[in-house]
């Protein structure tokens, strides 16, 4: 796999598309696959390129990070600790306090709803520590 320069004026979707095209295996289709599955989720998702090449998906804070292995597409959703998980989709990274993945290996399927409905908690939570506007006191 060829590393993605980020090139001046390339946005983090533009970014991310070139990650999927470079991978021209089952992790490319694999990667590209939650990808739309995250934004049929959450159509505010924000996307952005992080640390030195990471797909992240953002919404009042990170959702998930998409990473590519030889073996594995890893899905990290920062809080997942502190999420339900009622469809047992996380697989990796369960001994932590806070963050929880899914390790997605060639062939293995997700089921669409339940990952979308993981998506939703995953704003949902984010939403809710976010601080709310105060109201300005009447003189």
């Amino acid at each position: 796999m060829k590393k993605t320069d980020a090139k001046q004026g390339q946005s983090a979707s533009e970014l991310i598309s070139g990650r999927i095209a470079e991978l021209d295996d089952w992790r490319g289709e694999t990667l590209d696959r939650m990808r739309r599955l995250i934004r049929e989720a959450d159509p505010d998702i924000v996307e952005e390129w992080k640390w030195m090449g990471t797909p992240v998906w953002s919404h009042d804070g990170i959702i998930c990070t998409g990473e590519t292995y030889k073996k594995a597409v890893k899905l990290t959703f920062i809080k997942g600790a502190s999420l339900e998980d009622p469809d047992h989709l996380f697989n990796s990274s369960l001994e932590g306090n806070a963050r929880r993945a899914i390790d997605i290996h060639e062939g293995d399927e997700i089921n669409a709803s339940a990952f979308k409905a993981l998506v939703r908690r995953a704003v949902a939570l984010n939403l809710a520590g976010k601080p709310k506007p105060t109201k300005k006191a009447k003189p």
